[in-house]
């Protein structure tokens, strides 16, 4: 269910907090309308909440001024990257400023022998990998949207091959975080391992902008393996493809992606990318390693895919071929939107254990088929996260209506199968009442920790925690 919980009044920006942004940021601060409207919208069907004014930042000295300078107006402030969020994180729920952290770009530093790099929050996971090409080097975590490395640490994204490498959870080394009085600290560092003090570092990841404003981070690097290939394998049920995942993770395949898109969702796929899959529920496959390695993972995970009735691989060995075959993918959610033009999505996701995924998938699909609901499926199934998008006329009371009943069951089951109701989309206002659910007691811990870093309620206030 939605809830907008915030109890903090609409702040007025005065015109003296606006002269002292200005005398700050000059042209970089704005009240533009068109912008506004801009930063108070993302990419889901979310009732946008465009803030009061939007400044631009470039660097965390002056994000740290902005702060304070809201800090002394009591004016929200609301972090915004590249406004790819699917939970409402970026809305201006209660007004106040936007602070776009696009314009940090800079790659602060590239550590080849100790496998991390520190960028700026506005970096990009795309910029990021183009810098390092020439390294040896990447950056495996992809979420489907050219997300900004701040927003996938403040939301713990993960994406297609969280399975072999871990989410942002695991791959962010340290941070520089913005708190609520302007205060700078740095979380964590570049030691793999450390004893020393309370892990900082995992509790701003995944906050949401709500405990402090992350304006650089400090991240893994990985070496770009060997061999790579990429397999595409369609199956005549969807049962066939899930049960295929389960054993292929049960077994220890070391599979570096292992994605599911049912029949909906393929159909979708081949309209947008101008491909020709079968239209049946398909999984995409990738597997990472020396040539000898690919080579028996690829046997392994064919030969358990045969057992449940998966069709011959269709091999992406090529660069460009791999390209294709991951892009399309990743633009799932906007082929999903182009079944049906001019329509909004509700994207929402789960994550369950391994063992209950075929049946929190099964059941779940019983239900769109008793329902009118176009609803393509696509999953990061490897470790047991899956996504569905309700494509709908958001002017239609009717279509909300059977979108919320569906997902509401959608996230009940996941949680009664001892799941969570986001895998990597995040909380926003959109599911904070089932994050009430889910964690019971620990919510309000999570209220007592928000008052104790933001004892006033400006960041990005209504999200996540009911203060």
């Amino acid at each position: 269910m939605t809830v907008i919980a915030t109890t903090r009044p609409r702040a007025a920006l005065t015109e003296e907090a606006r002269a002292e942004l200005s005398a700050l940021l000059g042209d970089r601060f704005t009240t533009s309308l068109p912008v506004r409207e801009h930063h108070g919208k993302d990419e889901s069907y979310h009732t946008p909440f465009p803030p009061d004014g939007v400044a631009f930042a470039n660097s965390t000295e002056e994000v740290s001024a902005i702060v304070r300078i809201c800090a002394k107006h009591k004016l929200p402030i609301i972090p915004f990257g590249t406004g790819t969020s699917l939970e409402g994180g970026i809305a201006a729920l209660a007004g106040g400023i936007t602070i776009d952290l696009s314009g940090m770009q800079q790659i602060l530093r590239v550590s080849p022998e100790d496998l991390d790099v520190t960028v700026q929050a506005g970096v990009t996971r795309k910029q990021l990998n183009e810098h390092l090409r020439d390294t040896g080097l990447f950056f495996p975590i992809d979420p489907g949207a050219n997300a900004s490395l701040g927003g996938m640490s403040a939301t713990r994204a993960s994406g297609t091959n969280a399975v072999r490498y871990g989410t942002m959870r695991e791959n962010v080394l340290g941070l520089t975080v913005v708190l609520a009085d302007g205060r700078v600290i740095k979380t964590g560092g570049r030691a793999r391992k450390s004893a020393a003090g309370y892990d900082l570092t995992r509790l701003f990841v995944g906050s949401e902008g709500t405990l402090g404003i992350i304006t650089e981070v400090t991240l893994k690097l990985y070496g770009i393996p060997e061999a790579i290939s990429s397999a595409v394998c369609a199956f005549p049920t969807i049962k066939g493809a899930v049960d295929t995942v389960i054993q292929t993770i049960q077994v220890g395949v070391p599979v570096a992606r292992i994605e599911l898109l049912d029949e909906v969702q393929i159909d979708a796929v081949n309209k947008y990318s101008k491909l020709d899959y079968a239209v049946a529920p398909t999984l995409f496959f990738e597997f990472h390693g020396t040539e000898a390695g690919v080579k028996e993972q690829a046997e392994m995970v064919a030969a358990i895919a045969a057992e449940h009735g998966g069709m011959e691989f269709a091999w992406a060995t090529r660069p460009e071929d791999r390209s294709k075959l991951w892009q399309a993918r990743h633009d799932a959610y906007y082929a999903a939107l182009a079944l049906r033009p001019g329509s909004k999505g509700w994207p929402t996701d789960v994550c369950v254990p391994i063992s209950r995924l075929a049946d929190c998938i099964l059941e779940t699909k019983q239900d769109l088929a008793g329902s009118n609901m176009l609803a393509p499926m696509v999953g990061h199934v490897g470790d047991g996260n899956f996504h569905l998008v309700y494509v709908l006329d958001p002017e239609n009371p009717a279509e909300l209506a059977e979108a919320q009943r569906l997902a509401d069951k959608m996230v009940t089951r996941a949680l009664e199968m001892g799941g969570t109701c986001t895998g990597e989309h995040g909380i926003g206002y959109g599911k904070m009442a089932f994050l009430e659910q889910e964690t019971g007691e620990a919510f309000n811990v999570m209220g007592d920790l928000k008052r104790a870093f933001d004892p006033d309620n400006l960041l990005n206030p209504g999200k996540v925690v009911r203060v």
